[in-house]
């Protein structure tokens, strides 16, 4: 077998993984309730299906890498798959929530083990004149899965059912298995040793574990709580704590050398960046499809999936591209992109079409292609190459604490702003009955009933109904009972004047759903201009991901060590 045949299996093995790991942090989400009417529970036990494998991801993650360094890649790869399998196949045979919750954190430190290592293997793999191209399809890669996940998620919930969502990951997980045996080299880090650095881990497990645990509460408590503050504090007590014993340690698992090149630095926080970015688009676009134009949730996700699409394409072009110029440019006219895209979100509003939404997540996609692979290219290319290993953990751990991170901040800024507009839309509305004289006293108070229990909570569900479209019946019924009080003579009377404000309440009724839908699209698009402003600072940090050099003029792809800081 040629040498380019056996490159082509070992890359195959090292994309299925990678493909499998990231397809389940996005497939299971539109599950969700579905899942719900399976168990039961609250949306809040629920949603510990999805954070706790985000968390046990995050955790994990730096642990991983370095194990990998000192023992091997491919024997600490091949057991990420196959925890992995297993914890798939038995998730899909959950007979209650608890165990499916306990499933979903194996998968998630399996997915910890698999993700930081394809970097290095794909490295090891193929020479370094192919980094670039190779880095570009993994990129695409990751695009993939993102696309798939919505997608396939809808559609094998709806055609089969949720068990099959975690069923699909054995074949994959099989076949990346067999091809990881007999096509990939051993690979490790010769200048990491075999000394076990636990007070280092013992400290970023403390770190992650508080600091994601917060990010992931503070939307049920806020931000000024004391629970989440005791939280953050633990979190940065331990980070130092981790810090102080990779400065001090004999052995430890993270060379603060590495985090004096400002390439890596900036790589690592553009990423980030891009994690919070792809969180907040993903989040805000699918409740502002299903809550705003009252799409399904499969719709949505179809819809959602273009965003990958134009990843997939641009990181195919700009992996090689970037060998040739660099990483900086892609990276900020990337991020640029991304910037303009979610802010040009915030003009969509209840009448925009499919191919408004469309125009601009495809073109955020194409940001995310930009900087992604080339940023992620710079930090490889930047580093010791013996160090490939932990840095790719280090970048991968900074995008997966982006990510959540862009959750809580997005989502407390969604809800107070849902909060702010609803609740001028409910004064307007109440003020429009008190003045409308058509409408006796118990048809107002059942109308201001009506708009205050529906007019301070956007609307659930695909429909977007807020409830009071049911208005003619609710004023029906209370019409029966107060006219079996009254005389033969007063009723006709009184059934008479009922029909008539029955047709004033269904001419003005939806108005006022109208004007709630109206206020939801504001409180979205006011925070798409938010979560743009958030996403400034990664422009910079692009800037800062790879050094300065003339275009055209190659790139050199030996590691970047010495006065990587002042480049």
């Amino acid at each position: 077998m040629s040498a380019g045949m056996k490159r082509a299996f070992s890359f195959t093995a090292i994309v299925l993984g990678y493909f499998m790991a990231l397809l389940d942090t996005t497939i299971i989400n539109i599950a969700l309730p579905e899942m719900t009417r399976h168990f039961g529970g609250t949306v809040s036990q629920i949603s510990w299906v999805m954070n706790s494998y985000n968390l046990a991801f995050a955790v994990f993650i730096l642990i991983a890498s370095r194990l990998a360094d000192q023992f091997g890649r491919k024997k600490v790869f091949l057991i990420g798959i196959i925890l992995f399998t297993l914890a798939s196949l038995f998730a899909g045979f959950s007979t209650n929530l608890g165990t499916l919750i306990a499933l979903r954190v194996l998968q998630g430190l399996a997915g910890a083990i698999i993700v930081p290592i394809t970097i290095p293997l794909t490295t090891t793999t193929f020479p370094k004149e192919m980094h670039g191209a190779i880095i570009g399809i993994w990129g695409a890669i990751a695009g993939l899965a993102a696309a798939c996940g919505p997608s396939l998620g809808g559609i094998i919930t709806e055609k089969l059912n949720w068990q099959w969502i975690f069923f699909v990951n054995v074949p994959l997980g099989l076949l990346s298995l067999i091809l990881t045996i007999f096509f990939i080299k051993e690979s490790k880090d010769e200048s990491a040793g075999k000394m076990i650095d636990y007070a280092g881990m013992f400290g970023i497990t403390g770190a992650m574990f508080f600091i994601t645990y917060a990010l992931i509460k503070v939307k049920d408590f806020g931000w000024d709580s004391s629970f989440i503050f005791i939280l953050f504090t633990s979190g940065l007590l331990f980070l130092l704590f981790f810090l102080l014993t990779q400065w001090k340690g004999k052995a430890p698992m993270l060379p603060l050398s590495l985090l004096r090149i400002k390439a890596f630095d900036g790589a690592a926080l553009t990423l980030l960046v891009v994690g919070a970015a792809l969180s907040n688009i993903a989040i805000l676009t699918s409740f502002f499809l299903t809550k705003v134009m009252g799409m399904t949730e499969l719709k949505a996700g179809l819809i959602l999936s273009i965003l990958a699409v134009g990843s997939i394409v641009s990181s195919a072009v700009s992996g090689p591209l970037s060998n040739k110029y660099g990483s900086r440019l892609f990276g900020a006219i990337g991020v640029t992109l991304i910037i303009i895209s979610t802010y040009s979100l915030s003009g969509l509003d209840i009448h925009s079409t499919v191919m408004e939404v469309l125009l601009r997540l495809g073109a955020a996609g194409i940001g995310v292609g930009f900087t992604m692979a080339p940023v992620m290219s710079s930090a490889i290319r930047n580093v010791p190459e013996d160090k490939v290993g932990i840095s790719s953990g280090v970048i991968n751990m900074t995008k997966a604490l982006g990510s959540v991170l862009g959750v809580a901040i997005i989502v407390t800024v969604l809800q107070q702003n849902i909060t702010n507009q609803l609740e001028s839309a409910r004064i307007h509305a109440i003020q429009t009955v008190e003045q409308n004289a058509k409408f006796a006293p118990f048809v107002k108070d059942l109308l201001k009933t009506t708009i205050n229990a529906s007019g301070n909570k956007e609307p659930s569900g695909s429909s977007g109904r807020s409830g009071t479209e049911n208005i003619a019946v609710i004023i029906s019924a209370q019409a029966e009972v107060t006219a079996a009080k009254l005389s033969l003579e007063q009723k006709s009377a009184f059934v008479a004047s009922v029909k008539d404000q029955i047709q004033e309440a269904e001419r003005l009724m939806p108005q006022v759903n109208n004007e709630i839908k109206q206020s939801l699209s504001k409180a979205y698009s006011t925070t798409f201009i938010f979560a743009s402003y958030l996403l400034l600072p990664g422009i910079l940090f692009a800037l800062m991901s790879d050094r300065r050099r003339k275009m055209g003029a190659g790139v050199k792809l030996s590691p970047v060590v010495k006065d990587a800081a002042g480049d």
